[in-house]
Formats: C-alpha cells, structure tokens, sequence
C-alpha cells in the first residue's frame, strides 16, 4: 500500500459517492425533461451510474471494514467511526437493493417507477449523512491520516510561533 494512504478504503469511496449521486440526480432531473430521446438516454445513464455505483460500494464497504479495524483511534473518534459505519452499511443495503430493482425492471423494459425514484431520494440523503460522518472521521478526528507537525517546530531548532488569522 502506498505509505501516505494506509488503507484502500478512501480510493473506492469516492466513487461509491460520485456515481450513486450522479444517478439520483439523474433519475429526478428525468422528471423534467419533456424530450422523450434525451429523457430515455439520461435514464441509461442513470441506470449504469446506479448499478456501478452499487457494484463499486460492495468494494468500498470491504475496505471500509478492513479500515475500521485496522487504524488506530480513540473512544470518541471510535464512536464517530461506529456511528459513520452504522450509516454506511444502512445506506449500501438500501442501494444495493433499489439497484437490483431497477435492473429487474430495466431488464423488464420498465423504466423507474415513483417508489422507486422516493426510495432514490432516501438513498441519496442517507449517502451524503453518510459521506459527512466520513468526512469527520477523517477531518475532526484526524483518522487515516498522517500526523501534522507540532505548530511552533519548523525544525530549525527555534520555535518559533504560528500566527494565526486572529493575531
């Protein structure tokens, strides 16, 4: 593994969260567009977004739980990691079946369906309380992450101070 990323967890991640908001925001822009052509074209392409998406997470929550058990942390940055977690796996289960749905459907020659389009939105909302969690874990709680150098040691041995934007 590269030396900077202790884990594959962050790689994949980015993926699971580009293509799945992609295709809910896809599957509502549809709603909207009155030519038939282009409306049956962005639905393909929300579709493949959607099953990618699914596809990919299963790889992202694999390296989500080898990350989970595997970097070192805290009682309160555990907490926000189990809490991120808890999310993760309920949001992934909720995609993974919308996108089995859509695919039988696809495969039916249906298109998506109002459930289906309300079950999007929850998924899609569910994903970006997901992605914040994530993104503490990781920004508050400096998880995955290499240390910063102490502030004042700009290693020629004076110590100087950091001044900050209110100084």
């Amino acid at each position: 593994m590269i030396e900077v990323i202790p884990n594959w967890h962050p790689v994949f991640v980015h993926f699971t969260v580009a293509l799945l908001s992609i295709a809910v925001i896809l599957f509502v822009a549809i709603r909207f567009i009155g030519d038939e052509k282009l409306r049956l074209q962005w639905e393909i392409v929300a579709q493949w977004n959607l099953w990618l998406g699914a596809i990919i997470t299963v790889l992202t929550v694999v390296m989500g739980v080898v990350a989970y058990n595997s970097v070192a942390h805290d009682t309160p940055s555990h907490a926000a990691m189990t809490e991120h977690r808890n999310l993760a796996l309920v949001t992934t289960v909720l995609f993974l079946c919308l996108a089995v749905w859509s695919a039988l459907r696809a495969r039916a020659g249906q298109g998506i369906n109002m459930l289906i389009l309300i079950g999007l939105l929850v998924a899609g909302g569910l994903l970006m309380s997901t992605a914040w969690h994530g993104g503490e874990v990781v920004y508050r709680y400096g998880i995955g992450v290499m240390s910063l150098p102490k502030t004042g040691d700009h290693g020629d041995g004076g110590g100087s101070e950091v001044r900050t934007a209110t100084t």
